[in-house]
């Protein structure tokens, strides 16, 4: 299985910051739109498998069950296509410091595609979790309570660090698909970096788009709750993508490999 070097992945990098940065507004958001459904598909599955294995029964292995089926959603984004804001942080960054792009193009961009991600999440949410009832029945409402309770009490500085871990690891799933020359190479690189990230139960800005306000159309907690979390999370999660990921990789080998 052949695969690009590091530093044939932060020319990747940048190439797609660039290209994101120049999609007219109407697909960007549409764009934003799928990966934001496409994240909550994944939190959904999260919920419907985890709330059918108790953990008093199946201990940690619930755990890791939910963890090994939600990398579908970036999956979903990666191959079938998407504008997930997190990815963007790592991939726009990478741009913006080998003087690609402007820094006005990143605010642009990661204001469509928050958007976009929101709008997607809170129509699966909304939809799917609670006009269905997929998050708002027995078992499954009692897992969902219980999930965005954990993220919306965590205290500020432990959800900010939180944010960094998540983002770290889902910007290197991007930067392994980057590498990657198949199909079955981009699945593998993103499963699990996404996995361990579920695992350990670190704070992702566009899954919260879905859990959070699945719980509030249930009648549980606010949306200042949320809007607290989300600006706690969202700068945790720029941190660990643009400057873990995005940056640290420009560091190791912009200025011996500029793209």
């Amino acid at each position: 299985m052949s695969f690009y070097t590091p530093e044939e992945i932060l020319t990747i990098a940048s190439r797609t910051g660039r290209k994101k940065v120049k999609l007219p507004f109407p697909r960007m958001i549409v764009l934003g739109f799928l990966a934001g459904a496409y994240i909550s598909f994944g939190f959904l599955l999260y919920v419907r498998v985890t709330a059918s294995t108790p953990e008093h029964i199946w201990g940690t292995l619930s755990s890791f069950i939910g963890a090994a089926v939600f990398p579908l959603g970036l999956i979903f984004v990666l191959i079938a296509g998407g504008e997930l804001l997190t990815g963007n942080m790592m991939a726009l960054t990478t741009a913006r410091l080998n003087k690609k792009i402007r820094t006005r193009d990143i605010v642009k961009n990661w204001s469509v595609i928050t958007m976009g991600n929101f709008i997607g999440a809170i129509f699966i949410a909304y939809l799917f979790g609670h006009y269905l009832g997929l998050t708002e029945t027995g078992d499954y409402l009692i897992r969902t309570i219980n999930i965005a309770g954990e993220k919306v009490m965590e205290p500020t500085v432990k959800a900010f660090v939180s944010g960094i871990g998540a983002n770290w690891l889902v910007c290197l799933a991007v930067w392994l698909a980057y590498a990657a020359k198949d199909v079955a190479g981009k699945i593998l690189g993103i499963w699990f970096p996404i996995m361990a990230f579920v695992a350990i139960g670190f704070q992702h800005v566009v899954a919260n788009m879905f859990i959070i306000p699945a719980a509030i159309f249930a009648g549980y907690f606010t949306w200042f709750d949320y809007l607290h979390n989300f600006i706690v999370v969202f700068s945790g999660n720029l941190v660990g993508g643009a400057i873990f990921v995005g940056g640290f990789y420009w560091v190791a080998y912009g200025e011996t490999n500029p793209p």
